[in-house]
């Protein structure tokens, strides 16, 4: 099935193990024995924490495993690589970028903690501002946002620029939000951002927020009824021991689901049923 004129519409708008509680469904994450129906007209990777140039790793293998493990994948849409792309040293930022550039979807870019380079420079590297909403066709609104800033601190995210993005969005019939740094504390690497998830809970099409951050979390937690999930890492020096991305697919009906995979050989590590 090809799905690639689905994006023709696409506009920007710029701007040690943890174990999560976990509740999945078995087997592949289109077809499994109990929905042979799922019929996915909408499908995103997202995948964090690559720390390309991070010493004493082998960051470009990694890296390369990531890519191919993507390009495995069917009818994949758009790709979010949720922050800390590099690992600290700004000169393998333009570096990274001709590694995603070998993908043959459109992908986008969260900043992360160890992305320290000035807003002027990413933007002229990527071409994408670091708070970023875009329409997919007239169905869903994707929301990324800026938690961090060149000295690496751990931020607050935007919260006029989320509240101006949700508001655009308020007629799709699903938002997806990625973050890098989770906007709670539940986490050792969390920050108090009670405001931001205030604000989340208000809009009921927002469907899930994304974040990456924190390499041995690779769950889901509920907070006012949304779910925010995680992707553990696929490159970096810590974190769970096997490196991970994460599909998420919606069906013609509204129906969404999300699988953590193995890169190495695909397998679902945890799935969900929104």
């Amino acid at each position: 099935m090809n799905r690639r004129p689905f994006l023709k519409n696409l506009t920007l708008l710029g701007g040690g193990l943890v174990s999560l509680p976990l509740s999945g469904f078995p087997g592949s994450l289109s077809k499994t024995l109990e929905d042979e129906v799922f019929l996915p007209v909408f499908k995103f990777i997202t995948a964090s924490d690559g720390h390309f140039g991070q010493p004493n790793t082998d960051f470009e293998t990694s890296h390369q495993n990531l890519i191919q493990a993507i390009k495995r994948e069917s009818d994949v849409d758009l790709v979010v690589f949720n922050g800390d792309l590099i690992h600290d040293d700004p000169v393998y930022m333009p570096a990274v970028k001709k590694v995603y550039d070998q993908l043959p979807m459109p992908y986008y870019l969260a900043k992360g903690n160890h992305d320290r380079v000035s807003e002027s420079r990413w933007l002229e590297i990527w071409g994408q501002p670091s708070n970023l909403f875009f329409p997919v066709n007239d169905q869903y609104g994707m929301i990324i946002l800026n938690s961090s800033n060149e000295a690496g601190d751990y931020l607050c995210v935007d919260l006029d620029f989320l509240e101006t993005a949700l508001e655009e969005s308020i007629n799709r019939t699903q938002v997806f939000i990625f973050i890098h740094i989770s906007q709670n504390d539940w986490t050792r690497h969390g920050v108090d951002c009670q405001g931001i998830l205030d604000l989340i809970a208000r809009y009921p099409n927002v469907k899930a927020t994304f974040h990456g951050h924190d390499h041995d979390v690779d769950g889901i937690m509920w907070h006012q009824k949304k779910p925010y999930f995680w992707s553990g890492h696929f490159g970096g020096n810590w974190g769970n021991p096997f490196p991970s991305y994460r599909v998420c697919e919606v069906d013609g009906q509204g129906k969404t689901k999300t699988a953590l995979k193995r890169i190495s050989d695909g397998v679902i590590l945890n799935a969900h049923s929104l």
